[in-house]
């Protein structure tokens, strides 16, 4: 297999159609750089060679051709939209969509293929009351999102905020593990664990054939929770609406301050 296969290809908007004209050289290159000849790409694509050298030389290109051809690599095609977090379509984005976000001066939506997780980077998960509580009494086990990087490392740290009317962050738990699972699979494994009824687990997967199961380890209440106006105050922290990447510095803070964690 070409030196490509599992790595994810990132698609990235071009300014005119000269730049459009550029994505099939690329491709070359990439199958070029997995050591694959255009015969074996057509043959995993079920097109004619000649198709294939057709998407080589360039020219206006269909996104699920680019799919096509990047899955024939043994690779995954992952496209985002990228909106700077002042726009005035931000605020809604943020409200609508469960979105992250990227650079600090962008919120990304992800709009095909599974989110990678970011190297060296803890999460805050905003979670109802109702469940953050039945996390830190170490009942709740199992964290169920719509969205979630399925390539977390094991450990990873998951700050908990929980949400109105608490609005602070309480404790940390480790990830042990993250599951993406037919939605159905996901109620018969982890019903008990997961400590949400039926009616709401439909409403919440609702449109969805596939979920995300976040496996918690480790769990961490917090002697003193940092209310939401503390963080907002100290970090500029903003709640998410389903979860996003700690920044440097409040990280930093909660790992200074071991006084703050019950163990």
């Amino acid at each position: 297999m070409g030196k490509l296969t599992g790595q994810i290809v990132e698609a990235k908007a071009v300014p005119s159609a000269h730049g459009a004209a550029s994505v099939g050289p690329e491709l070359r290159r990439l199958r070029l750089l997995a050591g694959l000849t255009q015969d074996q790409i057509a043959e995993r694509m079920a097109v004619q060679q000649a198709a294939i050298s057709k998407i080589e030389k360039g020219g206006e290109i269909y996104l699920s051709t680019v799919q096509r051809y990047v899955e024939a690599l043994g690779a995954s095609l992952r496209l985002n939209a990228h909106f700077p977090v002042d726009a005035p379509f931000s605020a809604r984005l943020d409200g609508a969509f469960d979105i992250e976000q990227g650079h600090d001066d962008q919120l990304v939506l992800p709009l095909l293929g599974d989110e990678p997780f970011k190297p060296q980077r803890d999460v805050v998960l905003s979670i109802k009351p109702i469940y953050s509580e039945k996390i830190l009494a170490g009942h709740k086990t199992v964290e169920l999102r719509r969205r979630f990087p399925v390539a977390a490392p094991n450990g990873a740290l998951a700050y908990i905020y929980s949400s109105s009317p608490v609005k602070a962050m309480v404790g940390t738990a480790s990830i042990r593990d993250v599951l993406k699972l037919p939605v159905e699979q996901i109620w018969t494994e982890f019903e008990s664990t997961a400590f949400i009824e039926r009616p709401h687990f439909e409403k919440y997967f609702d449109g969805l054939d596939h979920g995300f199961a976040l496996v918690f380890d480790e769990v961490k209440a917090f002697s003193r929770p940092l209310p939401l106006s503390e963080l907002r105050e100290k970090f500029g922290f903003e709640p998410p609406q389903s979860f996003l990447y700690a920044k440097h510095d409040l990280r930093k803070a909660l790992q200074d301050e071991p006084a703050i964690v019950s163990h």
